[in-house]
């Protein structure tokens, strides 16, 4: 279940403190909506129709097949179908809100990417509220909670990231050999690693003490995330990040080389080996 959980995931906290600080939701309220949720809205509605006479537990395979493809619109024809028979079903409710992360990374206009985001946090917070003790769960809110941070305002964006922090933690407490829970406590101590002391002091007088954060602690995250699971580009690739932030390029260039090789396998590793050179080309 956990293959794709990551694949669209990028936390605003996880560049720097005018990221975080600085940013304010570029979109207007007053947008239409584009093609993609009108084009989801009408799928949905025929599809619910078709599918009425089938069991959730059919619908839901069906569903699979193509979150298995990344394709999310295909997916929730059968997925909110489902959940209409069984609207408390955990298992549903986390791929559901999965489907509802990779439509935000499809969207093309910031109201959309708002909207999908924010559902996607609702039915994670549905399902940590059915199944506080299931890891998935946990992970789903966390990642969910990173995708709308970029369009939160700045107090919001701080309480958000320790939001990420806690379900995380909790994610590893009870399953510690979740690679994607490392990964997102990496990402978590590396975006605040990397603030400096003059702009640490400014956030603080304005919003709070941030918590501490070491690279190296980012670098024990994703060395745990790989050993977890080698076949993830985007452990190396991150690995490598955080030794450029930390000026050992030698250690930078070979994690990064090493992901960019890798077979792409999420819905974002094309970006995440964007990313990747481009740190390359800023390297000494």
């Amino acid at each position: 279940m956990r293959s794709r959980y990551f694949s669209d995931i990028q936390f605003a906290i996880a560049t720097n403190l005018d990221y975080i600080i600085g940013m304010h939701p570029p979109f207007s309220k007053g947008c239409r909506l584009n093609s993609l949720s009108a084009a989801l809205m009408l799928a949905l509605a025929c599809a619910s129709t078709v599918m009425a006479a089938e069991s959730a537990e059919e619908l839901i395979k069906k569903g699979d097949v193509f979150y298995d493809k990344l394709q999310p619109t295909e997916a929730l024809k059968f997925y909110l179908t489902a959940e209409k028979l069984e609207s408390n079903n955990v298992r549903l409710l986390v791929r559901i809100g999965r489907q509802y992360r990779h439509l935000m990374s499809e969207a093309t206009n910031a109201t959309e990417k708002v909207q999908f985001g924010k559902t996607a946090v609702d039915y994670a917070q549905r399902a940590v509220a059915l199944a506080p003790g299931d890891p998935e769960a946990q992970l789903a809110l966390a990642i969910s909670y990173g995708k709308i941070v970029p369009f939160e305002e700045t107090k919001q964006k701080l309480a958000i990231s320790r939001l990420i922090k806690v379900a995380a933690d909790k994610v590893i407490a009870i399953d510690p050999n979740n690679d994607l829970a490392w990964q997102v406590l990496g990402r978590w101590y590396l975006a605040l690693a990397d603030i400096s002391g003059v702009k640490r002091a400014l956030a603080q007088m304005k919003y709070g003490k941030l918590p501490p954060a070491k690279h190296e602690d980012a670098v024990r995250c994703f060395e745990k995330a790989i050993a977890l699971n080698p076949n993830r580009l985007m452990h190396c690739i991150e690995l490598g990040r955080a030794y450029a932030q930390m000026g050992r390029d030698a250690d930078a260039r070979k994690f990064i080389t090493k992901g960019l090789a890798m077979i792409e396998t999420e819905k974002d590793d094309p970006e995440t080996k964007s990313l990747g050179r481009q740190i390359l080309k800023n390297l000494h």
